[in-house]
């Protein structure tokens, strides 16, 4: 019965070992698994993903050196702080100047962090605009998805109900997992937070979402 589960677990291990991108593997497997969960309504299964997920993200560490570099940077980054910890520690600075409401806009100094404009815009939002800006990004992205899943709901079809629920899931898995890896909460993914960070061909890829969301939306208010 866990079949498509090892399948899934094995498609992302290879994605990971072909782009060495902890990131994109991770965004696959944790789709699948729980497009899996919504259609069998089996919670064995995010059990038995889970237990995969950190069994492969173990082996991954000890086998490539850019994952490792990551889950080192993530437990300790002051441990290199002028070398592989220096993103890091700069955006942690960033986010600690930023306080309650922030230093206002085009008064920081985002650009200390490397890359700031796409894996780190999250930590210049959280300099230049405070807990308040960051809340207020992560309360949109909240309420996105929530009609991401009211469409899939309301959708008449059963296929249109998993295809609207993957979608939204896939956009919802983007944001959690660059803002889990910017606040130390999870591993750096090196995803691009939706419609906010620099990313053209990340930006399109959700523009392309939105509008099979919205036709989904439209297909299930007409008669």
């Amino acid at each position: 019965p866990f079949g498509p589960v090892l399948i899934a677990w094995g498609t992302s291990i290879l994605i990971m070992t072909a782009e060495r991108d902890i990131g994109f593997s991770t965004l696959v497997f944790s789709l699948f698994v729980m497009m899996l969960w919504i259609s069998t309504d089996r919670t064995l299964y995010l059990v038995v993903a889970a237990l995969l997920l950190i069994a492969g993200a173990w082996g991954a560490s000890h086998l490539f050196s850019q994952v490792n570099e990551r889950v080192a940077v993530w437990l300790d980054p002051w441990k290199h702080p002028s070398t592989s910890g220096y993103q890091m520690v700069q955006s942690e600075f960033a986010l600690g100047r930023g306080g309650l409401t922030g230093t206002g806009i085009g008064l920081g100094i985002p650009t200390r962090i490397p890359v700031v404009a796409s894996d780190f815009i999250f930590a210049a939002i959280g300099e230049e605009l405070g807990l308040i800006g960051t809340t207020t990004i992560m309360i949109a992205y909240l309420l996105i998805v929530g009609a991401g899943f009211r469409i899939a709901l309301s959708a008449k079809s059963e296929f249109a109900k998993l295809m609207a629920a993957g979608l939204t899931i896939t956009f919802g898995l983007q944001a959690f997992f660059i803002m889990a890896g910017v606040t130390r909460l999870l591993p750096l993914t090196g995803l691009t937070l939706p419609f906010v960070a620099y990313g053209g061909s990340s930006l399109v890829a959700n523009y392309v979402l939105f509008a099979i969301l919205m036709r989904t939306s439209n297909e299930s208010a007409g008669p």
